[in-house]
């Protein structure tokens, strides 16, 4: 039996910072040890939530298991949960692989096979889905109540902006924003070549400032270069005034939320 492993956690700080994906891993390959199972393939999604089936690797070992080649008769997971967290992706994915004839085995949840063993892991995928549902309504609503206090949330600061850390409370650190200096000149700078121009020049449109600050060098974050869309960004966020919120888009389809349920998280300095 050749199999593939696939192991998977949320989110990129759990993939830095925990030992859930080296642990996943030796498990699967001990669990394969001990039935003499070659180990074809491993497939890892370091931060990628399993609530939905846009995920690079799994993806990938999707494609591998329907392919011609087939190069592993099984896959192989810690649990379920690492598969998927919805319930009709998990059916859907399993059956897929059941038409390729590639097993699907939970180390964790020896369930067997056939009519029985469906049953059991719709059950379990639906206990998935719905703990994954409640998690996420408990993180939200903590993340509201931080933003409330007028803590930073963990998102990359806008360009201007950096984190530092305010107080902390027991191993949590709390954090708060405060001004870049070097990042805050390039802010002042884009606003007033939009407003004013620079000497000769009117007013510049955000094609003209991008353009201008790329032949001279300037950078934005990681060394990268000021794309128009970039400079639209600067210019249309109200963190500049103070007016920055959280909990204003839905996470998971990026639509606007009613305004009473936007949180006004605005930083004490502005430019």
């Amino acid at each position: 039996m050749r199999a593939a492993i696939y192991v998977r956690v949320s989110t990129g700080r759990q993939a830095l910072q925990d030992l859930s994906i080296p642990d996943q891993i030796a498990q699967c390959e001990a669990y394969c040890g001990k039935r003499n199972w070659e180990v074809a393939a491993t497939y890892i999604d370091a931060g990628a939530s399993a609530t939905n089936d846009n995920r690079t690797e799994f993806q990938a070992m999707i494609a591998e298991a329907c392919s011609r080649a087939k190069p592993f008769d099984v896959v192989i997971v810690h649990s379920q949960s690492r598969f998927a967290r919805n319930t009709l992706d998990l059916l859907h994915y399993t059956k897929k692989l059941e038409k390729t004839e590639v097993q699907f085995v939970s180390i964790t949840q020896d369930i067997g096979s056939g009519d029985q063993a469906d049953v059991l892991r719709t059950i379990l995928g639906a206990m998935d889905e719905y703990q994954s549902k409640e998690t996420s309504k408990h993180v939200s609503r903590s993340m509201c109540e931080n933003a409330r206090q007028g803590f930073w949330n963990g998102a990359q600061p806008p360009f201007g902006y950096r984190t530092y850390v305010a107080e902390k409370r027991g191993k949590k650190e709390k954090k708060k924003l405060e001004i870049n200096p070097v990042e805050a000149e390039i802010v002042r700078r884009i606003f007033t070549l939009y407003v004013h121009g620079e000497g000769k020049r009117g007013p510049m449109g955000l094609k003209a400032i991008a353009n201008l600050l790329n032949t001279e060098g300037v950078q934005a974050r990681k060394g990268g270069k000021f794309l128009l869309q970039y400079v639209h960004k600067v210019l249309t966020n109200e963190a500049y005034i103070t007016r920055h919120f959280f909990n204003r888009r839905d996470s998971k389809t990026g639509k606007i939320k009613p305004e009473n349920e936007w949180i006004f998280a605005g930083n004490s300095t502005n430019y």
